[in-house]
Order: structure tokens, then sequence, then C-alpha cells
């Protein structure tokens, strides 16, 4: 149980670090954004002052060839591309007999009695057993693969 006990605190731990990560990215991403806004804004301005007031009799002149346009930098992608929220199916198969994740963690919420805000586990098939810590609170609980 030792062993049980270590392994569900490094589960813990890596999701922390895991969730900085994917908040640290976000809050890059949106100041990204608000830079690329301020510099649009910015040329739109310069724009407006440069337009001359009074328009010069049109002349019709040759086409001119221009010039391929060049692809966006990938920084304006970035800053442009909004979070996936990614839809994932889990299961754990152990002698031929298949355990959804999802009820395992319904299962874990239903043990504690009501909904946490973070829960680790630690899913041992050959004993049948989840052991689980859920905002602190350690347990364990039997998972039957039928």
């Amino acid at each position: 149980m030792a062993k049980t006990k270590k392994t569900a605190a490094a589960a813990e731990k890596e999701t922390k670090k895991t969730v900085k990560a994917a908040e640290v990215k976000a809050e890059a991403v949106e100041a990204k954004a608000e830079e690329v806004k301020a510099e649009e804004v910015k040329a739109e301005a310069k724009a407006e002052k440069k337009a001359p007031a009074k328009k010069a009799p049109a002349k019709k002149a040759a086409p001119k060839k221009t010039a391929p346009k060049k692809p966006e930098a990938v920084e304006t992608k970035i800053a442009e591309a909004k979070p996936v929220e990614t839809k994932a199916d889990f299961f754990v198969e152990f002698g031929g007999v298949q355990v959804a994740a999802k009820d395992v963690l319904e299962n874990i919420k239903k043990t504690i009695g009501k909904d946490a805000k973070e829960i680790a586990v630690y899913l041992k098939p050959e004993e049948s057993k989840a052991y689980f810590v859920a905002d602190g609170e350690k347990g364990e609980m039997d998972v039957y693969f039928c």
C-alpha cells in the first residue's frame, strides 16, 4: 500500500503540472492575441491619417505585376487559434474484459458521496481495486471486470 500512496501522490503532482502548463499556454495565447489586435488598430489609424483629402483624376495605367502574398506568420495563426476541447474515451482491459475510466470515476464519486474538484486514481486490475485521492481524502474501492 505504501507504493500505492507514492504513486497516487506522483500522479497528483503530474496532474497539477499539466494543468499549470495549460494555463500558462492559454495566457500566452491571449496575450499574443491582444498584441495583434493592438497592432491592427494602430495600422488602421495610420492608414486613415495618410489618406489624401482630394482625389486626383483617375488615370488608366497598365496592370502591374504583383508578387504573390506571403503566408501569415505562424505567431498570428497561433494567436487566432482557440483551444479545442477533446472528447476522449478511455478503457482499461484486463482478462479480456473492459472497464470504462469514466465509470470508475463515477463510482469513486459515489463512494466518497460528493463531487470532488480533483481526483487522482491508481487502478490495479490484478487486484480488482482502484486506489484514489479525492480532494485530499484517500480511499479505495473494488472494480469488477465483468
